[in-house]
């Protein structure tokens, strides 16, 4: 076979590679999630990727900083946050392409210590010990955590006694790694956190008196976006009954 054939079937071969390339695209979502979350995306992303093809490319923060992001123009394609008033901005502002949020999931705030903390065993009166010197929480005003664990603090009549104590965060991942890495005895986190790997080695938890609103997570697709599909093909994979059903392995709470 003479080598000029060759070199045009190659070339064809190439070409046609190419076109099928292009015409069968990657099967990509741009998630911005809250950063309770950390801990238990990767897992069911994955799941999912198995299950469909599509994969997720998740970026983390606090739920107030990811909503501003959204709203000064950043292109993703869902929004997952740890409470319904960040996505209800989005809702809003008229970038989703629903007309509410979508709730997914419902989280737990609960005490954290260190397993070589003065305060072990943890209970119910522990954020009453005077020897309290720096609690951690997260940012009331930028994280729907930090929120409820203010609001739990309040309704234990404890906020203003701890208040001088208070080492905010950022958000409540940050929050965990304050308490993790000893710069504050206690912490204020979210199930799903505490109940991740490293936390179980490094100390203990307790779920804090039901005395704050309740955490719903919700979730938006942006109208803009161009996979839109995929997008809700995924929230309604996380809000399907199967799905539901394991949340509680990762430390959130079916919606229903």
């Amino acid at each position: 076979m003479p080598r000029r054939f060759l070199s045009s079937l190659l070339a064809l071969c190439l070409c046609v590679m190419t076109v099928l390339s292009h015409a069968q695209p990657a099967r990509e979502v741009h998630v911005l999630a809250a950063a309770d979350l950390q801990p238990v995306l990767p897992a069911l992303a994955g799941a999912f990727e198995h299950a469909t093809g599509i994969k997720l490319i998740v970026s983390y923060g606090s739920s107030s900083t990811l909503a501003t992001q959204i709203l000064n123009g950043d292109p993703a394609d869902l929004f997952l946050s740890a409470d319904y008033t960040f996505p209800e901005k989005i809702v809003a502002a008229k970038l989703a392409d629903t007309p509410d949020a979508i709730p997914y999931a419902r989280g737990t705030l609960v005490l954290f210590a260190r397993k070589d903390s003065p305060f072990q065993p943890l209970n119910q009166n522990t954020l009453r010990d005077p020897r309290i010197q720096s609690l951690a929480l997260a940012d009331e005003m930028h994280a729907p955590y930090g929120r409820a664990a203010v609001a739990a603090l309040r309704g234990m009549k404890l906020y203003e006694g701890l208040k001088p104590h208070l080492v905010v965060a950022e958000n409540v991942a940050q929050t965990a790694q304050f308490v993790e890495s000893g710069n504050a005895q206690l912490g204020l986190i979210s199930l799903t956190l505490a109940s991740s790997g490293p936390m179980q080695q490094a100390g203990t938890f307790i779920r804090m008196p039901a005395v704050y609103p309740e955490i719903r997570q919700c979730a938006v697709v942006m109208k803009q976006s161009s996979h839109r599909g995929d997008a809700h093909a995924f929230l309604d994979w996380l809000r399907s009954p199967a799905i539901q059903r394991n949340l509680r392995n990762y430390g959130l709470d079916p919606i229903q």
